[in-house]
C-alpha cells in the first residue's frame, strides 16, 4: 500500500503537461508581429551593459581582444537561442522554458524552472529600475540621492539600500500600468526606445572607426611607459598585460567571454509571447535569431570602436564611452551617449517586466500557482492580476532592497532555464510519433515494448535496426540525456573547484576528467546513433545532439562559477517555492484534475509538439511518464 502511494506521488512529480487540440486558441490578444518580437528581444538584451560592460572587460580582462570575447559569448548564447527557437516552433504558448519543461520532463522540473524565471525577472526589473534612477540622478547632479541620504537614510548594509528609491519605485509602477494597457502598446514603446538606442550605438561605432587609431590594437611596453610617465601616480594604470591585440593571453579571452555571456541574456523573453504573436511558430524562431545577431553586431561594433578610440588601459569602467569621446575631443557627444543609455535602460526594464507576468499567468493557469493570478482583463486581454502583483513586488524591491548581492541569482535562474530547454530539445528530437490507441491496442503496445526491451543489446545501441524513432529508442535517448546531464554536472564541478590540481597535471584529477569525457562521448555516441524524428518544423536546431550538449555544458559551467552565498540564497528561494508547490500546486494542477476523469473523456489528450500531426497521448501509459 505504501509502495503504491509512493508510486502515485512519484508519477505526479513527473507528469507532463498535455496540450489540447485548440492550442492556437488563447485568451490573450494576438497582436505582435516579427518586428515587435525583434524589438522586444533586442531591447531586453541590449541594455545598459553595452555602455558599461565593454569598458570593464577591455580594461581588466581582454584589452582589444574583447571583440573575440563577444564573438565567443555570442556563439555560446546562440546555442541556447537555437534551442529556444526550435521549441518556439514546437510549442507556441505562453510560459517559455517553464512550458517547454512541462511538456517534456515533467511537472516538478517545470515548477522549478518557472519559479526561478520569476525570481530572475523580479530581480532584473528592480535592479534595472535602480540603475535607471541612478543614471538619471547622475545627469542632474546627484540631487535626488543626496537629498534622500540626508533625510531618509537606511542603515542595514547588505540587506536594505542606502536610501529608499522613490524614483525607481514610481518608474516600475508606471511601466506596470503601461503593460496592463496591452501588449501592442508596450511593443510600440519598446520599438521607439530600441530605435533610438540603436541610432546612438550606430553613431558610436561610426565615430570610433573615423576617429580611432589602429595603433591602439598594437600597443607595446613603450606606450605603457609613456602613459605612466604622464601620470603622477605610476600605479594608476594597474595591470596592463603583455601588449599587442591579446595583452592578457588566451586566459583573458576566456575570462572576458564568461563575463560577456551575460550581456546576451534576455532574448528568452521572446519565447513568452507564444500566445500574443500573430504567427508564433514562424516569428518566435525568426525573432530570436535576428535579435541575437543584431545584439552581437552592436556589442562587437561598440567594443571595437571603444578600443580604437583610446588605449584600453586608460578606459574608465564606470563610464567608458563618455571618456572615450572626451579623449578624441568630442566632449558634447557625451550627452548623446547619456540619452542612448537611458533608452537602453528603458527597453531593458520593459524587457524584464514583459515576460514576468506571462510566466506567472502560465503557471497559474496550469494550477501550479494561485488561480487568481490567471485572471485576464476583458478589455485589454492582458494577464491583469499577474501584471499588477509582479509589478508591485518588483517596485517594492526596487524601493527598499540592496540588489547587488542578489543579481547573481538572476544568472542561476536564467542558466538553469537554458539548460533545461537544451535537454528538452535533445529528448524531443528522438521521440516517435504517437497515435491514439484503444485500451486493447495499448496492452499490445506494452507487450511489444517488453519484447523490444528484452532484445536490446549493446550492438543495437550503436546500430539500431529501425530508421524511424520507436518508443524504445526514445526511452534510450531519455535515459542517456539524463546521464549526460549528470556527468556534465560532475565534470563542471571538477573543472570549477579543482582547477589548480588540474593545471599542475595532478594525475588523479586528470584521470577523473578524462574518464568523465570518455563517458560523455560514449553516451553522446549512443544518442547520435538513434533515429531522429524527421517531421519538418519551421525551425530545427542543427547538429543535434552536439549543439544542445555543448549548450548544457556552457550553462552548467557558468552556474558553477557562482559563490557559496549565492547558492545559499538560491536554496532559500527554492524552499519557499517547494512549500507553495507541495502545499498548493501539486493538488490544484490541471493534470491532477485530468487524472481523476474517466479515460474516455480526459485521460487521452492531444499534444502537438511539431510532429507530423496532432498526437493523442494516454496519460496512464508508462511510456509517457518516461518520455
Amino acid at each position: 500500500m505504501l509502495w503504491q502511494a509512493l508510486r502515485r506521488f512519484g508519477h505526479k512529480l513527473v507528469r507532463r503537461r498535455t496540450l489540447e487540440p485548440g492550442m492556437t486558441e488563447t485568451r490573450l490578444a494576438r497582436c505582435l508581429n516579427t518586428v515587435d518580437l525583434v524589438a522586444l528581444g533586442v531591447g531586453s538584451t541590449l541594455g545598459a551593459g553595452v555602455y558599461v560592460l565593454a569598458g570593464e572587460v577591455a580594461k581588466d580582462k581582454a584589452g582589444p581582444s574583447i571583440v573575440i570575447c563577444f564573438l565567443v559569448a555570442a556563439l555560446s548564447s546562440v546555442l541556447a537561442g537555437l534551442c529556444y527557437a526550435e521549441f518556439g516552433a514546437r510549442v507556441p504558448r505562453s510560459g517559455s522554458a517553464y512550458l517547454y519543461s512541462y511538456v517534456t520532463v515533467g511537472e516538478l522540473w517545470a515548477f522549478t524552472t518557472g519559479w526561478n524565471l520569476i525570481l530572475s525577472y523580479v530581480i532584473g526589473t528592480a535592479s534595472v529600475a535602480r540603475a535607471w534612477s541612478s543614471a538619471f540622478d547622475n545627469l542632474i547632479g546627484n540631487h535626488i540621492s543626496h537629498t534622500l541620504k540626508g533625510t531618509i537614510a537606511l542603515h542595514v548594509p547588505h540587506v536594505l539600500a542606502e536610501y529608499p528609491d522613490f524614483f525607481a519605485m514610481g518608474l516600475v509602477l508606471l511601466l506596470t500600468g503601461l503593460l496592463a494597457l496591452g501588449a501592442s502598446e508596450s511593443a510600440l514603446v519598446t520599438k521607439v526606445f530600441t530605435v533610438v538606442n540603436l541610432l546612438v550605438l550606430g553613431f558610436v561605432i561610426i565615430s570610433g572607426f573615423i576617429k580611432g587609431d589602429l595603433h591602439n590594437w598594437m600597443l607595446t611596453e613603450g606606450d605603457y611607459a609613456l602613459a605612466k610617465a604622464g601620470l603622477n601616480d605610476t600605479n594608476s594604470l594597474g595591470l596592463v598585460g603583455s601588449g599587442g591585440f591579446v595583452p592578457f593571453g588566451i586566459e583573458g579571452i576566456l575570462r572576458g567571454a564568461a563575463t560577456c555571456f551575460y550581456a546576451f541574456v534576455g532574448f528568452d523573453c521572446i519565447a513568452t509571447t507564444g500566445e500574443e504573436a500573430q504567427n508564433p511558430q514562424r516569428s518566435i524562431p525568426t525573432g530570436i535569431v535576428i535579435s541575437l545577431f543584431v545584439c552581437f553586431l552592436a556589442y562587437f561594433g561598440v567594443s571595437s570602436a571603444l578600443t580604437l578610440m583610446m588605449p584600453y588601459y586608460q578606459l574608465q569602467p564606470e563610464s567608458p564611452l563618455p571618456e572615450a569621446f572626451l579623449h578624441i575631443g568630442w566632449a558634447p557627444a557625451r550627452y548623446l551617449v547619456a540619452v542612448g543609455s537611458l533608452c537602453a535602460l528603458s527597453t531593458s526594464l520593459l524587457g524584464s517586466m514583459f515576460p514576468m507576468p506571462r510566466v506567472i499567468y502560465a503557471m497559474a493557469e496550469d494550477g501550479l500557482l494561485f488561480r487568481v493570478l490567471a485572471r485576464i482583463h476583458t478589455g485589454t486581454h492582458t494577464p491583469i492580476m499577474a501584471t499588477v502583483v509582479s509589478g508591485i513586488i518588483a517596485a517594492f524591491m526596487a524601493f527598499l532592497f540592496e540588489l547587488t548581492d542578489l543579481v547573481d541569482l538572476m544568472s542561476i535562474g536564467t542558466l538553469l532555464a537554458y539548460s533545461l530547454v537544451s535537454i528538452c530539445v535533445l529528448i524531443l528530437r528522438y521521440q516517435p510519433d504517437q497515435e491514439m490507441k484503444t485500451e486493447e491496442e495499448e496492452v499490445e503496445l506494452q507487450e511489444e515494448k517488453i519484447s523490444e526491451a528484452e532484445k536490446l543489446t549493446l550492438q543495437e545501441l550503436f546500430c539500431p535496426l529501425s530508421s524511424i524513432p520507436t518508443p524504445l529508442s526514445g526511452q534510450v535517448v531519455y535515459v542517456c540525456s539524463s546521464l549526460i546531464a549528470l556527468l556534465l554536472i560532475v565534470l563542471c564541478l571538477v573543472l570549477a573547484q579543482w582547477q589548480i590540481p588540474l593545471l599542475s597535471g595532478d594525475p588523479v584529477w586528470v584521470a577523473m576528467v578524462v574518464l568523465l569525457l570518455l563517458l560523455i562521448t560514449g553516451t553522446t555516441g549512443v544518442i547520435w546513433r538513434q533515429p531522429q524524428n524527421s517531421t519538418p518544423l519551421h525551425f530545427k536546431v542543427p547538429a543535434v545532439p552536439l549543439l544542445p550538449i555543448v549548450s548544457i555544458f556552457v550553462n552548467i559551467y557558468l552556474m558553477m562559477q557562482m559563490t557559496a552565498g549565492t547558492w545559499a540564497r538560491f536554496g532559500v528561494w527554492m524552499l519557499i517555492g517547494f512549500a507553495i508547490y507541495f502545499s498548493y500546486g501539486i493538488q490544484h494542477s490541471l493534470e491532477e484534475f485530468k487524472s481523476d476523469q474517466p479515460l474516455s473523456k480526459s485521460r487521452t489528450k492531444t499534444v502537438d509538439l511539431g510532429l507530423s500531426r496532432s498526437v493523442d497521448l494516454d496519460l496512464s501509459s508508462p511510456c509517457i511518464h518516461s518520455f
